[in-house]
């Protein structure tokens, strides 16, 4: 193998290391020395918002800290979710996703939304004018536990707010089958003599820890996000909200406000055509809330209004998420080679369609890759192929000049060009493959399809590593044959580099998902076959490359 091959072989390895790193630092940077410290406590406890609609202040939780204020819990059993309301706020403080699994104890199911001593993330709601309940009130329902009956499609929940000067409100969830968005209302009867002008306010808050299960080895963003359409999807990452950086759009008539965890999110949904007012704010005790104000109408004496938001809650799917709101889809991060990768994830998904299995649809798409390249990696192996042709002749150059490696690598340049072989030719495969390989990787680490589906055997987790290190053996072992198969670097050091590489990247694939793991070992596999195929093709055509050793 060449030197240059060496090289790009390197640059290939720190490529992803330094991806992996910016990732970690830009997209969740740590936060900053105030964020641990007390804020102030003047805030008031509610958004207010001006003439446009800016909140000058975010919500605090109840009681100034991390601990929200309990109440009675209401529990709710829908297909797809079981969810615990508060009568505190009518929060949504506990949501419970049936079809997804916990990362840590795989016997329990997912829970997206907790309020726990360790770890806050709950959904909150209210109006925002005198008199009017917040996210403080103290509410009443008629029961304590609602569930989706068979062969219905929503049920209901009515959390009453005790009526003040004339006025009473109902907060209203309806939770509906085969979905993970819950409509979130507010109904405002105004029995007083005068017209009001409420403003409503939904917002999401969690603290800013990681997700449990979250492998610091390959960290991914959690923190909150906003979409307009005119700025597009922006992240907003709670370091950024420690030192005030929001550049996203305070004011819209159209966007969405979310909160995204691995594999997960949870996104206020309001209707396009709106005005609206987005907000981000470090709370007391370590948490953040993300959120937006809308205005409910005015509402004359002896009328009525409701101001309904839909909250979107459960896993990204992708196939679903653009259909809910525009941009909603691009909370599946692919990084900056996202041009490839939905490509890739379209076809993946296709694949799987037809077989019913991820790991076998990665083998697959493997052998679709290999066939769209292999016209450029025929030109490329007969290249190497040739390069073993001059594996005597190169060595005779370097018994000849010894230490002189200049004047070796000028004898070098003029027997390849004698022998019409370009000895780049060898390192286009590699070229070609470094955006796919990065590319399925944010495929892979991003999809929450992926997430726990199996392939066979031992393998239950394409989206992890291999828990026994049996993919990544293998595939240095096919890396091994690789190096058997091309042509020996003449410079003993590069030789001696070459048979450590494929231990080196054995363990450096330790930490790589199975399902990334599964599709460089079968790229290596087809490459295997198809260098093997071109040696015994050049032998018959009596151009017989040497053997190493």
């Amino acid at each position: 193998m060449d030197s240059q091959r060496l090289v790009l072989f390197f640059v290939f390895a720190f490529s992803v290391f330094l991806l992996l790193d910016a990732w970690q630092r830009d997209q969740q940077p740590a936060p900053s020395p105030a964020s641990q410290a007390s804020p102030k406590t003047d805030a008031p406890t509610v958004p207010t918002p001006s003439d446009k609609l800016v909140a000058t202040q975010a919500v605090k939780p109840p009681g100034g800290s991390a601990a929200l204020a309990p109440g009675e819990t209401i529990a709710v059993d829908t297909d797809l979710l079981r969810a615990e309301i508060s009568t505190v706020g009518g929060d949504l403080r506990g949501l419970e996703l049936k079809g997804h699994r916990d990362s840590v104890e795989k016997g329990k199911n997912f829970e997206l939304f907790q309020n726990r001593a360790d770890h806050v993330y709950v959904a909150q709601s209210g109006l925002i004018g005198a008199d009017l309940p917040n996210h403080r009130t103290v509410y009443t329902a008629q029961a304590k536990e609602y569930r989706l009956a068979d062969g219905a499609n929503v049920v209901e929940v009515r959390l009453e707010a005790p009526a003040a000067k004339g006025i009473s409100v109902a907060k209203i969830y309806r939770f509906h089958r085969g979905t993970y968005v819950i409509d979130v209302a507010h109904q405002i009867v105004n029995q007083s003599a005068t017209a009001i002008q409420p403003f409503g306010y939904f917002q999401l808050v969690r603290d800013g820890k990681s997700p449990a299960g979250d492998s610091a080895m390959l960290p991914t963003y959690t923190g909150a996000a906003v979409y307009t359409d005119k700025e597009k999807f922006q992240k907003v990452a709670f370091g950024d909200i420690d030192k005030e950086k929001t550049p996203y759009p305070k004011n819209s008539s159209d966007g969405w406000v979310a909160m995204l965890q691995h594999y997960f999110l949870s996104a206020w949904l309001p209707k396009n055509g709106t005005p609206r007012e987005f907000y981000t704010r470090r709370l007391e005790g370590g948490l953040y809330a993300a959120g937006v104000i809308l205005p409910a109408g005015t509402v004359e004496p002896a009328k009525s209004a409701t101001l309904t938001v839909p909250l979107y809650a459960g896993p990204q799917e992708q196939d679903k998420l653009a259909k809910l709101a525009p941009g909603l889809d691009l909370t599946v991060d692919y990084g900056w080679l996202t041009i490839i990768a939905v490509p890739l994830f379209w076809v993946l998904a296709w694949l799987y369609h037809w077989v019913g299995n991820w790991g076998v649809a990665i083998i697959l798409l493997t052998v679709v890759i290999k066939l769209l390249f292999y016209p450029l990696s025929e030109a490329s192996y007969r290249s190497m192929a040739k390069m073993r042709v001059l594996a005597p002749k190169l060595q005779k150059l370097k018994d000849q000049y010894g230490s002189d490696r200049q004047r070796m690598q000028q004898a070098m340049m003029e027997l390849y060009k004698t022998e019409k072989i370009n000895p780049l030719g060898g390192c286009l495969p590699i070229v070609v493959q470094i955006p796919v390989f990065i590319a399925l990787y944010w495929v892979l680490l991003a999809s929450v399809e992926l997430r726990h589906a199996p392939l066979a055997l031992w393998i239950d987790d394409l989206a992890a590593p291999d828990p026994w290190f049996i993919l990544p053996i293998l595939m240095g072992a096919t890396m091994i044959i690789q190096t058997k198969l091309n042509p020996e670097p003449p410079d003993p050091v590069q030789a001696k580099v070459m048979k450590i590489m494929p231990i080196a990247f054995s363990v450096f694939f330790f930490f790589f998902p199975a399902g990334l793991v599964l599709y460089w070992l079968i790229n290596n596999v087809l490459s295997i076959a198809q260098q093997w195929h071109i040696n015994r093709v050049l032998e018959r055509a009596n151009l017989k490359p040497s053997s190493k050793g």
